[in-house]
């Protein structure tokens, strides 16, 4: 991961003109797969990745209804939602298996400002549904999924090194999640109510730039979202990710939005 919001990627080279419009974004954001190695898409079939209409990779996300996209909010603020396409089913990027949709609608976390403040959240409606697996969220009553060393599986197709080139194929690692206190003393902007951090203390296996807005899981439900750090894999630096317990009545209103009652008709006058 690099920079405050590692989660998004740095482009390439042949994305230079791309990477100026957008430097500042860049800039702040920071995560991706370091350490990690190739995972199955049959495996994690819930996986999306976001992309822009050329193909630029620049965040992850999590299926979790046929047409809705659990992800970051600095993700869904980085483009345009005419210009991005979200791609399941593929894991390798220059392949062409999966489906591809547009976007129909956005759903960001109306308390997001920046990723060290918090509710780094959004869900992004599909313009038609996914035939794939869903993963269940974490909910309020699901402490036990953030006990301090539990093992925690993260995803994505960000850069493999800080700095580096992002991955091909679709990779995943396995982190212990942090305590608190144990975060709290690695970042002084971390909030405890609303992020939860996950790394190994000497650093080597983390996600990084291209990694923003994916999953990370816990007993087989979505814990967190890729949001920020600082580097890649450092020592001490474990990645933070929204907690996703605390925003799940949120997640779930936007997931499925309740009804809007019709307006009664006035009653017809009396003969």
């Amino acid at each position: 991961m690099g920079g405050k919001t590692r989660r998004i990627l740095g482009a390439a080279a042949a994305l230079a003109v791309l990477a100026a419009m957008f430097a500042q974004f860049v800039a702040d954001a920071r995560e991706q797969v370091v350490g990690g190695t190739r995972a199955s898409i049959a495996d994690h079939p819930y996986v999306v990745y976001l992309a822009t209409r050329d193909g630029y990779q620049y965040c992850g996300g999590t299926l979790v209804a046929e047409d809705k996209v659990v992800t970051a909010a600095h993700c869904a603020r980085a483009f345009p939602a005419r210009d991005v396409r979200v791609v399941g089913g593929r894991e390798d990027k220059q392949g062409t298996d999966g489906e591809v949709r547009e976007i129909a609608g956005v759903w960001i976390h109306p308390a997001y400002r920046d990723v060290t403040e918090g509710s780094d959240v959004a869900v992004l409606t599909l313009s038609a549904p996914m035939p794939y697996r869903l993963l269940p969220l974490a909910g309020a009553d699901d402490a036990e999924l953030y006990t301090a060393g539990s093992p925690a599986t993260i995803l994505g197709w960000g850069r493999t090194s800080s700095g580096g080139a992002t991955s091909r194929y679709l990779l995943t690692a396995q982190v212990p999640l942090y305590s608190d206190t144990d975060c709290d003393k690695a970042y002084r902007a971390f909030d405890p109510a609303s992020m939860v951090c996950a790394g190994l203390p000497q650093g080597g296996v983390d996600t990084c730039q291209g990694d923003s807005g994916g999953p990370l899981i816990v007993g087989g439900r979505l814990v967190g979202i890729s949001s920020w750090g600082e580097g890649c894999a450092a020592p001490g630096k474990p990645g933070v990710y929204a907690r996703v317990s605390v925003y799940a009545a949120d997640i779930a209103a936007a997931v499925d939005p309740a009804p809007v009652d019709p307006v009664p008709s006035s009653p017809a006058p009396a003969p």
